[in-house]
């Protein structure tokens, strides 16, 4: 579907060719070369910037304010109240973006700021609703790449995902796709399970991965595991987590328990019957706990999401002035003091 048949079917024209959405946290050193590189940026039909800073410890919000007073494009700067998370900041920018196409990428550099063009172009050409990309080569640390590897396999089964497509935050979206995902109001977003339930016209596009300009992934293991049980089960609470993660440990144990108890029964003479009966006992009691924390784990988030836990509150929004204030996408509990 073309840009021009897809204004037809929605009945509205998009006043921009391009949204770029950025979720900032920590990304005070990057930033404002990535900005001032988008907006050097010769996009035909014009082109946004919307920065989302995701309660950043660091300076990023003073330095994201100085750039939508400094910018040569339009600039929308949406500050929520506290951390929310990746997704959740993603989601937050999607819903003020008015681009007929949207790309979402990390403020660390690592995607060049040139790829932006080409991924648009390839978008636009082929009339894929997703394009997401792909590297020859990541560069991440090694744990990084093996979990995203995890991820990406177990997405496989999850999302019904196709085995050789590469799911990466640096994607180019219709504003089709992102209308519709945008009407998810869950306090646990995954976007990539959002698009795949939308759609399945999707590429892929191969593209350069830079080292990290400054500074370290804000992505630790206790995060990706926040976003594998999202993708998992989409609802979560902390204490049944920890009973989940408790059910792993005690399996474990029960495994290793189990194999001294079998070496025991070959190296001396316990009761008869002992042996099996302790093995099982060990091994079905950490499984037990395992099912009982992964049913909590469905049972409280769909008690969280009844009670209304918000995706995000806005807690300011600053625009250029060259930035048009257009309606946005349904809002989720969005408290908006805006700015310029």
């Amino acid at each position: 579907m073309t840009d021009q048949e897809r204004t037809i079917s929605n009945g509205a024209a998009y006043p921009l060719a391009l949204s770029i959405v950025i979720p900032v946290y920590n990304g005070a050193g990057s930033i404002g070369e990535l900005v001032r590189a988008l907006e050097e940026l010769p996009i035909q039909g014009g082109h946004e910037i919307i920065l989302v800073n995701d309660g950043s410890p660091d300076d990023s919000l003073e330095i994201c304010r100085a750039l939508v007073e400094s910018g040569h494009v339009p600039i929308i700067l949406i500050n929520l109240a506290r951390n929310y998370g990746e997704h959740n900041a993603v989601m937050a920018g999607l819903r003020h973006a008015s681009g007929a196409h949207v790309i979402t990428m990390d403020d660390d550099l690592q995607n060049p700021p040139e790829e932006v063009e080409r991924l648009l172009a390839f978008a636009q050409a082929s009339g894929k609703e997703v394009v997401y990309t792909c590297y020859n080569e990541k560069q991440h640390a090694i744990w990084r790449n093996m979990a995203s590897r995890f991820a990406n396999l177990v997405a496989n089964f999850v999302l019904e995902k196709p085995s050789d497509l590469y799911l990466s935050s640096f994607r180019c979206m219709s504003a089709f796709v992102v209308r519709e995902i945008t009407r998810y109001e869950g306090p646990f977003p995954y976007v990539d399970g959002l698009i795949f339930q939308t759609t399945h016209d999707i590429d892929s596009l191969v593209v350069r991965h830079l080292p990290r300009a400054t500074g370290r992934s804000n992505y630790t293991m206790r995060r990706l595991l926040r976003l594998w049980l999202s993708m998992f089960v989409n609802f979560s609470v902390m204490p049944l987590r920890i009973s989940t993660i408790t059910g792993f440990v005690l399996s474990g144990m029960g495994a290793v328990a189990s194999a001294m108890v079998i070496a025991e029964a070959l190296t001396s003479s316990p009761p008869v019957g002992w042996a099996s009966l302790m093995a099982a006992l060990l091994l079905l009691s950490g499984v037990q706990l395992v099912i009982l924390g992964i049913v909590g784990e469905y049972i409280g988030r769909l008690y969280l999401t009844a009670n209304g836990k918000p995706q995000s509150v806005v807690k300011d929004i600053h625009r250029s002035h060259s930035a048009r204030v257009v309606e946005t996408r349904p809002s989720v509990r969005l408290v908006e003091s805006t700015g310029k």
